[in-house]
Parts: C-alpha cells; structure tokens; sequence
C-alpha cells in the first residue's frame, strides 16, 4: 500500500477494507510482519527518535490512526484518507479471523483484561480460536524468556499477534521480533481496554472532531499533559511550516 510523509513517518494510505485484506494477506502468506496504528503523539516520538522512527518506517503497514494524521494526508497528499484506528480495527480484525479461520493471540497489558477478552470474544464471536495470551511482566525479560514466549507464539500456530505495551514499547517490540514471530504483529495499544468496556471511547462525532485526547487528557492528567499539550504543539508547528514553506 502508498506511503506518505507525515513530518517525519511514512503513513500508509488506503480504505478501511484495504488495511483489513491487507493484513490478512501477511497471514495467508505466513509473513512475520508489524502494524504499526500512528496517532500524533507516536509521529512525534518518531521525530524526535531517530531509531525509532526507521522502525515505524520499516513497518509493513502503519495506519493513520489519529484523525489529525487523516486531515494532514488529505491537505497535502490530496488523499481522502479515512481514520483506521487500532480500537476500530481490533474487533473488525477478531471478526474477520472468525470467518477466516485465522487465531489470534494476545501480548500485554495484565491477566485481568486478558482474562476480559476471552470472555468477551467467547460471547462475540464463539467459533474464533484464540491461540493464547501473555502478560509479560513489568521488568525486561531476559533472552531464555524471550525465546520461550517466541516458542510458545510459534507453537500456538497464531496467525494476529495484537500488541498492547504502550507506545512506543511496543512498536520497539514488534520490530525485534520480525523474522522471529511467524505472524502478523499488530501494535493496538489501548484497544484492549476500550474492546473489553473497561475504558469507554467518545461519541463517534467527537472523535470526528479529534477530541479523544483531550478525554484522555481530562482521565489522566498527570501522566499525559506533557505527550498532549507539547506533542501536539510540536506536531502543529510542522503542520504550519508545511502550509508557509511546503516543507516539513
């Protein structure tokens, strides 16, 4: 699929449809890919990480998942590209898997929202396989664990992997492990809790209007003050630069 820049990361471009063939295109094919769900704050991180932007850039997919990253491909690229969010593409990805007969796995997050989204999928979609799920511990693990949670993925014989370590742990994550994990990686960060109803989304109209961060700016002020009122600062002043100099 098309890559545009935006500041400094390559989005990919396409419908909603497209995205969802794609990856399980990487899953027919046996691919050991990444998906990467771009929001402002994580092409911020990218811009200021240089390491860490060739790793969203080397991703085999990454999905404009922030609606400013959208209204940016469509003002300069001329694109009508629609938002694909990791928390819209998850249960869409879990029901296709079903009709597909793709299992899926999930790495992160605690053993209590794993436990909530076995229940959950058992009521909504009974017939998908679910090959397994980890919570890794909150400390780096050493290479023996390492290589026995990359067996036991293997093992299990999953086809989507869904990633929720936060950005960009877990983005870092899935870039090691391509070529390694024999399966499509998808970083979804907090679409496990909004899947299971443990943290609830904004009204459709008011994400149209990109006012989820600042939701989750009113949940968790502290911790996010400084990624939303700097990173979007920063990622507005490119937005300007680009209209006044055609350049980011």
């Amino acid at each position: 699929m098309k890559k545009v820049k935006v500041v400094s990361s390559l989005i990919s471009t396409g419908t909603f449809k497209e995205f969802v063939d794609t990856i399980f295109d990487f899953t027919d094919n046996r691919l050991s890919s990444y998906v990467c769900c771009a929001n402002v704050h994580m092409v911020v991180e990218a811009y200021q990480d240089k390491a860490f932007n060739k790793m969203l850039n080397e991703a085999d997919l990454v999905t404009p998942d922030g609606r400013p990253i959208s209204v940016v491909i469509k003002l300069f690229d001329k694109i009508a590209q629609e938002r694909v969010a990791g928390m819209d593409l998850l249960p869409i990805l879990l029901k296709e898997a079903e009709i597909r007969g793709k299992s899926v796995y999930f790495y992160g997050s605690t053993e209590e929202v794993l436990t909530k989204i076995r229940t959950q999928i058992a009521a909504d979609f009974p017939k998908l396989r679910i090959a397994g799920t980890y919570s890794p511990p909150f400390r780096p693990l050493s290479e023996e664990e390492d290589q026995q949670i990359i067996n036991n993925i293997n093992g299990s014989g999953a086809d989507l992997v869904f990633v929720s370590l936060g950005c960009p742990k877990q983005e870092k994550w899935m870039a090691a492990h391509k070529g390694k994990v024999n399966a499509c990686m998808l970083g979804v960060g907090q679409a496990f809790l909004t899947y299971t109803g443990l943290e609830k989304r904004l009204p459709k109209w008011a994400r149209d209007w990109s006012l989820e961060w600042a939701y989750r700016l009113y949940l968790e002020p502290k911790r996010l003050w400084r990624r939303y009122v700097i990173g979007n600062s920063i990622f507005l002043f490119f937005v300007f630069k680009r209209l006044i100099f055609r350049t980011y």
